[in-house]
């Protein structure tokens, strides 16, 4: 039966669950829900009966003192509300508990039920799972639906699964045959250090459940947890040789994989998801915080991709008296193959000597000067913007960004030695 007393009219309700359990590796998914209770002062409201869902010699309740009587908690599922208020007030019904242990169908329906009884618009259940991901890099978040047109309008993956699945799927397709939206998103988490917690997870699940749902959350500590989680993890790695390889290799997987997608368009699309997020006094976690504002960037590498706001603007063609300045006084950087050229070095400019090989060498004009892009760093448009550009390349990994930022600086790769040819005196 469902008691909602005490339970004002909410606002455009959303539901956000998540369970202990197979579906939430590193406590990632349950820390998230507990983290939007936390800030947002959840009051809980209902709670689902243990003996109905839970096998006790699995999920054991557990004593404690409290102002000197002994009291039990039941292992369950409870549902809060949070009311988050601004310019477009709205309701968060959170739901957080254990995956329950028998009679799933009818949990979903109970859920459902509550779902019905206040009007929730759509529902969101948090997960996540053991991947090969490496730590040093931002933990991808994918969203998946099993609705075909929620997919579309949303930029969401339409579930393509076939396995063993957990509350998590069964209370989407619950969801589903109901008629209710519904939304899952998964972080991926490290399966060399799956330990509980994983800050850096629950981050990322944060993060991309305000882009979801368009509102934002404040932050509180859980930036510096994961700036600490990720230290220290970097330093576990440091003090074992074949933990620090199989990382390696995690990370230049991960780099090729997403190459193609890192483009100028992408990286811009991203850049403006922070700055809506992120504006100026919107409180913990904004500009200003440290660390893993929109994603996870340590000591390790990781592609913060919205701190490089000037990779992502469009190339800017030269104003008219901009050229005209360069024509009449080019310098080192804008030496090109005319500026050695016989007009820049000819007999009646200079003798033989100053036109020698010592004059005009392979540093002068060879084909490092030559470069694309290398005379006008300004040119550089949103491409040069890559994995390399924002340190997600490995060591050896060759990323494309890497040589553009040592063209970019003036910086001249070393030259072999088989490069010199004859056409070089």
């Amino acid at each position: 039966m469902i008691e909602l007393e005490g339970v004002p009219e909410l606002i455009d309700p959303i539901m956000v669950a998540a369970f202990e359990g197979w579906n939430d590796a590193g406590d990632a998914a349950s820390s998230a829900v507990a983290h939007l209770e936390q800030e947002w002062k959840g009051e809980v409201f209902a709670a689902l009966d243990a003996e109905d869902y839970y096998d006790f010699q699995v999920n054991r309740p557990t004593v404690f003192m409290e102002d000197g009587t002994r009291k039990i908690t039941w292992p369950t599922t409870r549902l809060s509300v949070v009311r988050i208020t601004g310019e477009r007030p709205r309701d968060l019904v959170l739901v957080r508990g254990i995956e329950p242990s028998m009679r799933w169908r009818s949990f979903c329906n109970e859920l459902l039920g509550f779902a019905h009884e206040l009007g929730v618009e759509m529902v969101v259940v948090l997960g996540a799972l053991l991947g090969d991901t490496p730590h040093t890099r931002p933990v991808p978040v994918s969203g998946v639906t099993s609705d075909p047109d929620l997919a579309r309008t949303m930029d969401l993956e339409e579930s393509k699964y076939e396995g063993p699945t957990g509350i998590v799927g069964i209370l989407q397709e619950a969801c589903t045959h109901a008629g209710v939206p519904a939304v899952s998103l998964w972080a991926a988490v490290p399966h060399y250090v799956s330990q509980p917690p994983n800050p850096k997870a629950t981050l990322a699940l944060l993060n991309r459940l305000e882009d979801l749902l368009d509102l934002r959350v404040p932050l509180g500590e859980l930036v510096e947890d994961a700036r600490a989680w990720q230290l220290g993890v970097d330093q576990l790695a440091a003090e074992d040789s074949e933990v620090a390889e199989y990382v390696q290799s995690l990370e230049e997987a991960r780099d090729t994989a997403e190459l193609p997608e890192a483009s100028g368009e992408a990286i811009a699309r991203e850049f403006e998801r922070y700055l809506r997020r992120r504006e100026p006094g919107s409180g913990p976690g904004g500009p200003g915080a440290p660390g893993f504002g929109r994603e996870a960037a340590g000591p390790g590498g990781d592609r913060a991709r919205s701190t490089r706001p000037a990779r992502a603007e469009e190339p800017r063609e030269p104003k008219p008296e901009e050229k005209d300045a360069e024509d009449e006084q080019p310098g080192p950087e804008a030496a090109g193959p005319e500026a050695a050229g016989p007009d820049a070095a000819g007999p009646d400019a200079a003798g033989p000597d100053a036109a020698g090989p010592d004059a005009a060498g392979p540093d002068a004009a060879g084909p490092d000067a030559a470069e694309p892009g290398a005379a006008e760093p300004d040119t550089a448009g949103p491409e040069s913007a890559g994995p390399g550009s924002s340190g997600s390349g490995s060591p050896g990994s060759g990323s494309p960004g890497s040589a553009s930022a040592s063209e970019s600086s003036g910086q001249k790769p070393e030259r072999r030695a088989d490069e010199d040819g004859p056409g070089e005196d």
